[in-house]
């Protein structure tokens, strides 16, 4: 059982809602979202889940295009 299915907050600065996923934290860099705390992973609510993969869609295509 992961800390996202144990009901953790998002790491967002200022966001208090649960987490839905989580993501490294160099992969957060890009994406002009600002998370506080330490450690390797992010946990993120919905909406900023959302904006995470809007703002670095186009690094994850071409990080999957290297490997095609």
């Amino acid at each position: 059982m992961g800390k996202v299915e144990k009901g953790v907050a998002c790491s967002v600065t200022g966001c208090k809602n649960p987490s839905e996923r989580s993501v490294g934290r160099d992969q957060l860099a890009g994406s002009g979202l600002a998370a506080g705390g330490d450690g390797r992973r992010v946990y993120l609510c919905h909406d900023h889940y959302k904006a995470w993969k809007k703002a670095t869609k186009k690094d994850r295509d071409m990080q999957r295009a290297r490997w095609g």
